[in-house]
């Protein structure tokens, strides 16, 4: 009989397997992208051939790769622009970092236009949101501004004139062009349908550019061991960008899968499944496009996912609401007609699609489920379909998520803007009783529905430890004295692990990754100490030394 010999042997290791099967191993052998074996090192060592090569951990931990469950690479570059105002509270700082960027672009530099992003709703408490409150500092130039949501952009006043923007306009969704009493636009525009008015103003990148941008971001993803991602936006454009990235056959050139030998060559540094995002009122003729981009896949990608809204962030009033915040608002759906929310998502699943939808507030999460059970919960891949972000669940709704086995993907750092006393936008609106109802992802665990973890970006951190850190402690990394947001709804090391691989994987509909077992994807991450023992505060320091996709080492430390 043949003998099967190993591409490599990893040896010497604390193997984290997340299979309850097999726990843990010291070492793991890998032939043509795939786990073969996962056991003792004096065991794998019999698949030792003359070519495989063994490499000597000395005594690192495999866990592994991580996945993040939901993140924007691609349309993060339109939006993460110019400033990053990350951490930025105070008005006057943030006016002054206005008006040095608009002296750099004076020449010409980043078109003319000043941009930044990440800005902090805090910033506006004392600030008006407006147009003449930025317009000291940043006029002549035009200026847009993107809130760190992603859902609410600041512009000034000759950005709105450059673009049009002379009053209020109707929309299929719930966007918003904010006017004062007069009808004039302040310069708040609420959702992607009015923002994007200025952003087609705006300065663009070219084709190279664009995949320049897009293939640093997720090749840095693997710095803090990631191997693969989510990407909840989208259009046919974004399937061809990826494919370009890939640089292997699509389906159709290549049949309904890839190999393993295609993927070891993929351009792409991280396994990605990519939605296309279906928006209010598109026609039947976008729709007809979209729904014919089910099965399109390359190496180290694929599509067979449609992203949905449901609502908008509570922060402003667009979340939608069993009952209304505190300033009357959120009484709205995302789309004008609620009812055509329910046909698109009968019309995908119907298709074969996976489905994820947007849906931060309650009554968002409920008629979501409302739809899907209507619609049928899985997926023609046998994947159940996804509910992400839920900020605020009512306890009915979490119970029919663990009944019918829909997904809640959740983004446990997102707490980060919140404030002890309850004084941030988010904890204000709803008020401290159902602020005390945020981010519930031990009682989603507890009560059996499925969990996914991931960033958001560039809403939130890429560096996947301050995810699993935040998970755990529901409080800032590295500040013990930080607040803790509900403690009950701490994770365990484990669970927060579980909620970056196998269960991140099983989101997506797919059973050879998230786990070390034989037959799975060699996606690996050897971690110089084990994340499950180290402090969640010590977390963002635990070095990755490698990480690996299709069996490949595609990151190194020494190498970085």
């Amino acid at each position: 009989m043949h003998q099967v010999f190993a591409d490599t042997i990893l040896v010497g290791a604390r193997v984290i397997t997340m299979n309850p099967r097999q726990p843990s191993a010291e070492a793991v052998a890998i032939r043509g992208g795939r786990i073969i074996a996962v056991g003792d090192a004096t065991t794998l060592m019999e698949l030792r051939g003359p070519g495989t090569r063994v490499d000597d951990l000395h005594g690192a931990c495999i866990t592994p790769g991580l996945i993040d469950a939901h993140m924007h690479p691609i349309q993060g570059i339109e939006l993460a622009v110019g400033i990053d105002f990350g951490g930025v509270r105070d008005p006057e700082v943030f006016l002054a970092m206005l008006r040095a960027e608009a002296d750099r672009v004076a020449d010409g530099a980043s078109g003319g236009w000043v941009r930044g992003w990440n800005v902090d709703y805090d910033v506006f408490s004392t600030l008006p949101m407006t147009a003449a409150a930025i317009d000291e500092a940043t006029s002549p130039a035009p200026a847009f501004l993107m809130c760190f949501d992603g859902h609410t952009a600041l512009a000034n006043t000759e950005a709105l004139r450059r673009s049009g923007i002379t009053g209020a306009r109707s929309f299929g969704d719930t966007s918003e062009i904010v006017v004062d009493e007069r009808g004039v636009p302040t310069g708040c525009l609420r959702e992607d349908s009015a923002f994007d008015l200025v952003l087609r103003t705006a300065p663009e990148y070219t084709r190279d550019e664009t995949l320049e941008r897009v293939r640093g971001i997720l090749g840095g993803l693997s710095a803090s061991g990631i191997t693969g991602g989510c990407i909840m936006d989208g259009n046919p454009g974004t399937l061809d960008l990826l494919d370009e990235l890939d640089g292997a056959a699509s389906a159709a050139d290549a049949g309904p899968a890839a190999s393993d030998a295609q993927a070891a060559v993929s351009g792409l540094p991280v396994r990605i499944v990519s939605a296309m995002a279906h928006n209010p009122g598109y026609d039947e003729e976008r729709t007809e496009r979209y729904l014919a981009q089910r099965d399109r896949r390359g190496a180290r990608w694929r599509g067979g996912l449609v992203k949905l809204f449901n609502d908008g962030v509570i922060d402003t009033g667009t979340g939608w609401l069993y009952e209304p915040d505190t300033h009357g608002d959120g009484n709205a759906s995302f789309w004008a007609d609620p009812d055509e929310f329910e046909r698109v998502v009968a019309r995908y699943a119907a298709a074969g699609f996976q489905i994820a939808t947007h849906a931060i507030g309650d009554r968002a999460i409920g008629t979501t489920i409302d739809a899907y059970l209507k619609a049928g919960v899985h997926s023609r891949r046998g994947a159940p379909h996804r509910i992400e972000h839920l900020e605020l669940l009512a306890d009915r709704d979490l119970a029919r998520l663990a009944q019918y086995g829909i997904t809640a993907s959740v983004q446990p750092l997102h707490m980060q803007w919140r404030k002890a006393d309850g004084s941030d936008f988010w904890a204000e609106r709803l008020g401290p009783e159902r602020a005390a109802l945020g981010w519930r992802v031990r009682d989603m665990i507890d009560a059996g529905a499925p969990v996914a973890l991931g960033s958001d970006w560039p809403v939130a951190q890429t560096d996947a430890r301050i995810g699993l850190a935040w998970a755990r402690l529901r409080r800032e990394p590295g500040n013990p004295d930080a607040p803790v947001f509900e403690p009950d709804q701490v994770l365990t090391p484990y669970e927060a692990l579980q909620g970056y691989t196998v269960w991140a994987a099983q989101a997506q509909g797919d059973h050879d990754l998230g786990v070390i077992a034989p037959g799975y994807r060699a996606d690996l991450v050897v971690w110089e100490d084990s994340p499950l023992d180290v402090s969640a505060d010590d977390l963002l320091n635990l070095p990755v030394r490698t990480t690996i996709v299709d069996g490949q080492p595609l990151y190194a430390a020494s190498a970085a």
